[in-house]
């Protein structure tokens, strides 16, 4: 594991940037799909010769751990969590073996406060792992899984005006060497979901709804985001586009974590199922 920076030299660290990814089905990690082609493109962007120096740890913020209070995983060696049903039984035997970082967690967990308390992280996790938001972007991304990984839960009982403001907190770490990946959808819908529709068809709605937080992303509007001053009728979208706000609320963490300067650029913005909006976001 690569030494942490002490304050001097990440004065001279390259920044990382900080991405939002579209995870979708779990199955996208080894089915043949337009998305995982793409993300394993995006992962040759970070080593030697590339655009951005490998980072010394990555920062996962998955909409499949969700807790009361903000948690950091602390083990050393977490477990890759195969935390759906029987019926993708054929990812059962899926592993992602890279090491956690229990002494920057714990450094974490007093560094930051929760976004719904002003109190420090929970330092814990023993019960948690790598969930399929996490592995399933970060196997296609660096499949060598040699880069410690530190996974934050969502705080069930946070407003997302709160968990903007965490967010806000992360963005220094892009300077220490820390990649922020953020793993969710811009729209996720299940209940209304076509499995035999194409990348190419979605709802009315779903397609309002992603080009509502593309048009924010690139005017760098990020309080829009948080839906404070948003229309009835926008509020109504949001409901259709996400029932439960899991896999939305880890882009809030990633748009608040870029700078004003960062170039954005969106990979993978089709849809699947019609009712799931696979765009990745990339701040750098």
């Amino acid at each position: 594991m690569l030494p942490h920076h002490s304050p001097e030299r990440s004065l001279n660290a390259v920044r990382q940037p900080v991405l939002f990814m579209g995870h979708g089905s779990p199955m996208n990690v080894i089915d043949d799909n337009a998305f995982r082609p793409v993300w394993e493109k995006m992962g040759a962007l970070w080593g030697q010769g590339a655009r951005w120096p490998k980072p010394r740890v990555i920062l996962c913020i998955s909409a499949h751990w969700c807790t009361e209070g903000t948690h950091l995983n602390a083990l050393a060696h977490p477990p890759t969590i195969h935390d759906f049903g029987a019926a993708y039984r054929v990812l059962f035997d899926q592993r992602y073996p890279a090491p956690g970082d229990s002494a920057l967690a714990q450094a974490w967990s007093h560094r930051f406060h929760q976004a719904s308390k002003p109190e420090p992280l929970v330092l814990g996790g023993q019960d948690w792992g790598f969930d399929h938001g996490t592995w399933g972007v970060l196997k296609p991304l660096f499949p060598g899984a040699d880069i410690p990984v530190v996974q934050m839960s969502l705080d069930v009982q946070a407003a997302l005006s709160q968990h903007a403001a965490l967010g806000l907190q992360l963005r220094g770490l892009r300077d220490e060497g820390v990649l922020i990946v953020a793993s969710g959808n811009t729209v996720h819908n299940l209940r209304s979901s076509e499995r035999s529709a194409p990348d190419d068809q979605a709802t009315d709605w779903a397609r309002e709804f992603d080009g509502f937080v593309a048009q924010s992303v690139l005017s760098q509007d990020h309080a829009a985001l948080c839906l404070g001053q948003a229309s009835e009728h926008l509020r109504g979208v949001f409901r259709l586009s996400h029932p439960s706000i899991e896999h939305y609320v880890p882009l809030l963490y990633a748009a608040h974590a870029s700078h004003a300067s960062d170039q954005v650029s969106f990979y993978c913005e089709q849809y699947q199922w019609a009712t799931v909006a696979m765009r990745s976001i990339v701040w750098s």
